[in-house]
């Protein structure tokens, strides 16, 4: 497998206040796993600059235009309690848009099988028309939209294993049957979203778990629900939530997910995406919180991006668990 890992230096300075889980830190823990010698084959790019039209794709123009004028030069700018700027914020929610459709194009280019995108901020939940839940732009909706303008993409759907259900992903895709969501979350949890019952135009498939669900509770709801409707769905294109906080260490939510169980939904994905669309996956990071946790998740689900198709096998990447 060609995998392809964009990243840039901004996502360093996107700082929040002392005790915020959404700290700097994160990023460093996933670029030191990449660093290692496991990853020496992983081609590596510089997140180009997201653009406005691409932002304006999935939010609305007034959207952008708040988060534009409340970037602040010095200090801390509160969009709400939880989302929080500081002057490297804007450069490095533009960024991480850039990276998700840089992203894109190198998949339906061909220069890569697949793409995972380290940057932070976070995304998923950004709506059309409000940053909130540590997010501002939401890259994966906006990749969705970008590969269905850019290279006419008829299907394109987004799977979201994050420990919160990707609200804002679910508002941008509501109305539109072509855009699919599927979503395995903890509930009840922030954001309150994500009920069965949420369906959208027949597009929205949620599959949430209860706190102390696992890996036989995870797996199945995505053999059950999740990769069933995404195999009717028959996408052109499969973007990654890559959220790891539903991993047992992470202070955000009590799930009790551990690495295998993300590099098994990793190689599921892969086989759907081979079978629907040449294997054009972009995976975009979303939440994770817990460090050690969030590093060693990011690196196997990176390790399973990059083997994958060579026919590894969750035990191959299990031995690795331990050296992340």
């Amino acid at each position: 497998m060609t995998t392809l890992l964009f990243s840039h230096a901004a996502s360093l300075a996107h700082v929040t206040p002392a005790g915020h889980p959404e700290r700097v830190d994160r990023i460093k823990a996933v670029n030191q796993v990449l660093a290692s010698s496991h990853f020496k084959d992983l081609e590596r790019r510089e997140a180009p600059l997201g653009r406005d039209e691409d932002v304006l794709r999935a939010h609305a123009y007034e959207h952008l235009e708040r988060v534009r004028a409340l970037s602040p030069i010095e200090g801390f700018e509160y969009l709400d309690p939880d989302t929080v700027m500081s002057p490297g914020t804007l450069e490095a929610a533009l960024r991480a848009v850039g990276a998700a459709t840089a992203g894109v194009d190198a998949v339906f280019r061909g220069e890569a099988d697949n793409v995972f995108c380290a940057q932070r901020p976070p995304g998923h939940h950004a709506e059309s028309r409000r940053a909130m839940g540590f997010c501002f732009f939401n890259q994966a909706a906006i990749a969705a939209h970008y590969a269905r303008d850019r290279y006419d993409a008829e299907r394109v759907a987004v799977v979201d294993f994050d420990v919160h259900h990707g609200n804002g992903t679910q508002d941008i895709f509501w109305f539109d049957p072509d855009l699919f969501y599927g979503s395995t979350h903890q509930m009840p949890l922030y954001p309150g979203t994500g009920f069965v019952q949420e369906t959208g135009a027949g597009n929205i498939f949620n599959a949430p778990l209860r706190a102390g669900d696992g890996s036989e509770q995870f797996r199945e709801a995505m053999n059950s629900v999740i990769l069933p409707a995404l195999d009717v769905f028959a996408p052109d294109l499969v973007i990654i939530s890559a959220g790891f906080d539903a991993h047992h260490r992470d202070p955000l939510g009590s799930l009790q997910l551990a690495e295998e169980d993300f590099a098994w939904i990793t190689l599921k994905l892969m086989e759907a995406a081979e079978i629907h669309c040449g294997g054009r996956i972009v995976s975009v990071l979303e939440g994770g919180y817990d460090l050690q946790g969030l590093g060693a998740s990011a690196g196997i689900h990176v390790q399973a991006l990059m083997r994958g198709n060579a026919d590894t096998q969750d035990q191959d990447l299990e031995d690795n668990e331990d050296e992340f």
